[in-house]
């Protein structure tokens, strides 16, 4: 037969429809497995026992005919979505998405599928749109994985959270009736500093993130509280502000020798600033760490190849995002039953890595 024109396109258009075979449904699994179609909605969701014949039955039923179970149809009945919301930002950079891997992780154990929404600003979020959208999809529960810059946490507070889902806050100060897990970042700055001075360093200068950032605050807390603990000042010309990356570290450097030529040591809040510190530390023929001992922080993969191997402070990044999960988990379960959960707050210890660029100051030559 010949067709013309826009018939033509039309009846082209719609023959794989008229030809597709029609898509199984669970009275058809039933059918052929010889049981009631609850029969095989409890083989799917366990809420009933079902025996394990004619559980056998009906699996093998379900791979004969290839049906797929309805997840958004079953989610309205069971009024969950098994769907975690993530917001996130900075996943440029190596702690973030190194968290964001262990959210994945433990989500996917515990049969979570996830959400993502990327904030593009995280200085200024839209926080009640973002969040009133992952409301109306129905997600199970919020990780909310914005770091703390400025006052863009200022929306959050108990009132607004009984309205959403089950949330987690990662990486910022504790707050009333939030649960937030965090590292503890002060405890690194200490660690790092306390390193320094064990060595015998007497001046220890930092080259902090962006203060706007709840954590670089807590860093260059830890690094005052330890000087403080030794004796020493945490003088201000010790101290200058990167932006988290390497050519910062070395601009920062370059800052710090102009006013304290004596500088015997540096800790670089994260180790991309610390690969800029090295770079111009070769650039002015300082050796590390005989003339200046360097720590970083994060303990970056590629921090064991810098030359010389890079001192920093671990955090545990993916295990930071497999117990907000998990807690998250918790809290989701609890509400189902209808019971109520206090927040909780964790703070997860950082460690020390000793490499090749911190050592002892030599005395041999005084």
């Amino acid at each position: 037969m010949y067709y013309n024109g826009p018939f033509y396109v039309a009846c082209w258009l719609f023959d794989p429809i008229m030809n597709r075979k029609p898509v199984p449904t669970i009275i058809d699994v039933a059918r052929r497995a010889n049981v009631s179609a609850g029969t095989v909605s409890n083989a799917l969701t366990g809420k009933r026992p079902v025996s394990a014949r004619t559980r056998e039955r009906v699996m093998l039923a379900i791979e004969e005919l290839g049906y797929q179970p309805n997840l958004l149809a079953r989610s309205l009945v069971n009024r969950t979505s098994n769907t975690l919301g993530i917001v996130a930002s900075g996943l440029e950079f190596y702690g973030p998405s190194r968290t964001l891997v262990g959210i994945e992780q433990e989500a996917n154990a515990l049969g979570y599928t996830l959400l993502l929404d990327l904030l593009h600003s995280p200085v200024t979020p839209d926080a009640d749109s973002v969040l009133d959208d992952l409301a109306a999809r129905r997600v199970d529960g919020i990780i909310w994985a914005v770091h703390e810059i400025g006052d863009n946490h200022a929306w959050l507070s108990e009132t607004r959270l009984r309205t959403l889902p089950p949330m987690i806050f990662l990486t910022m100060e504790a707050r009333p009736g939030a649960s937030v897990v965090s590292t503890d970042n002060r405890m690194g700055g200490a660690l790092a500093t306390r390193h320094l001075l064990e060595l015998g360093r007497r001046v220890i200068g930092i080259i902090t993130g962006p203060k706007q950032w709840w954590e670089a605050r807590e860093r260059l807390a830890g690094w005052r509280t330890a000087l403080l603990e030794a004796g020493r000042e945490p003088a201000a010309d010790l101290i200058e502000e990167g932006d988290w990356w390497a050519a910062s570290g070395e601009a920062c450097l370059q800052k710090l020798l102009a006013r304290r030529p004596d500088l015997d040591a540096v800790f670089a809040c994260n180790d991309q600033m610390a690969l800029g510190v090295l770079r111009c530390c070769h650039a002015r023929g300082l050796r590390v760490p005989e003339d200046l001992a360097v720590v970083g922080f994060d303990s970056t993969p590629e921090s064991a190849y810098f030359w010389p191997s890079l001192t920093t402070v671990r955090q545990r990044l993916a295990q930071l995002g497999h117990i907000a999960v998990a807690e998250l988990h918790r809290m989701i379960k609890a509400r189902e039953q209808g019971e109520e959960t206090a927040p909780t707050i964790r703070n997860l210890q950082p460690s020390l890595i000793v490499r090749e660029s911190t050592a002892p100051v030599d005395t041999s030559s005084t």
